[in-house]
């Protein structure tokens, strides 16, 4: 949680581990000396959402694609020896009904820090759900009144979810975390919008995208979204019984909206995931409620959680 220190201190007064520097008018960190601080360098980011469908036995319908979770990198001053809460956030169920919204992804946490779950693919005539980013609008026919806004995105975290910008416009693709969904028919009439593309990351080695968001799923084919780059999944299509694919384990991925029938379903949204890297002179205990791997190269550890809640520790 963050910390809610005292209005108009004064000089040298003392909160948590922080002491009152009234010539700068700064809290500096007030730690004895034998106390070691860490420099983590972290991504942390939010399962997706899962994508929305459309109604039952309609033809040109389909469902928003699933916003990509949640996404925050940086570096990260730990002291050694204290105990911190790391959450990796599982991914949105995908609609299990015809017309129905996905369901918002799980949130992520590294230290006091929340990354948000990616928002819901909507239904038919449906607003996209807010999220870490946002989920697509669903897609109408000429009976709809019109337009249906993607999901607003977490300021920091993401990117709005692609429009259903008229009464015949297809459905809108997820927020990803570099670039918002595509609104629908964007690519021509009866084509859904692509998911947003996520952003990549070294933390690991080589350039891995993250938080990616789904494609929105439409009833023609070529008609459905592709999921953005970073684990978003693709739509479906119900005239090619195409059904939808999930977001990649993992990367916070959106899930695909699904189209109007069965076999064009919507599809989940993938698992989020938390990694750091902190000099390998330090050794980390990790709690049994995480699953987590860890490598070492160059002069430091990467640890990659990839389920679970629990606490961490340094030393």
């Amino acid at each position: 949680m963050a910390l809610d220190f005292p209005n108009s201190p004064t000089a040298g007064q003392e909160y948590d581990r922080y002491k009152w520097n009234d010539t700068d008018s700064v809290w500096d960190l007030n730690l004895p000396e034998y106390v070691s601080v860490v420099a983590f360098e972290y991504v942390a980011v939010a399962g997706g959402g899962g994508g929305g469908t459309g109604y039952p036995g309609a033809w040109e319908e389909g469902g928003g694609g699933g916003g990509a979770g949640g996404y925050l990198s940086g570096t990260e001053l730990l002291i050694a020896g204290e105990t911190y809460t790391v959450t990796v956030g599982a991914g949105g169920a995908a609609a299990a009904t015809f017309p129905s919204n996905g369901t918002q992804g799980n949130n992520s946490v590294f230290t006091d820090m929340t990354c948000i779950g990616g928002g819901y693919g909507a239904a038919r005539w449906g607003d996209g759900g807010a999220g870490g980013s946002g989920g697509g609008a669903g897609s109408g026919r000429s009976a709809d009144t019109g337009f249906s806004p993607g999901g607003a995105a977490t300021a920091g975290q993401g990117f709005d979810g692609g429009d259903h910008p008229n009464a015949d416009a297809m459905a809108g693709g997820g927020g990803g975390a570099s670039a918002a969904g595509e609104d629908g028919n964007t690519d021509g009439s009866g084509y859904a919008g692509d998911g947003g593309d996520g952003l990549p990351s070294t933390i690991t080695g080589s350039a891995v995208y993250r938080a990616g968001g789904g494609g929105g799923g439409a009833w023609y084919n070529p008609g459905p979204g592709t999921g953005g780059l970073g684990g978003g999944g693709n739509g479906g299509s119900g005239s090619a019984n195409i059904a939808a694919t999930a977001g990649t384990a993992n990367t916070g991925g959106g899930g695909g909206g699904g189209s109007s029938i069965a076999t064009a379903a919507a599809a989940a949204g993938g698992s989020g995931i938390v990694i750091v890297k902190y000099p390998d002179t330090y050794t980390m205990t990790v709690g049994a409620g995480l699953t987590s791997s860890t490598t070492t190269s160059g002069g430091y550890k990467t640890t990659t959680f990839t389920a679970g809640s629990d606490t961490i520790t340094v030393i």
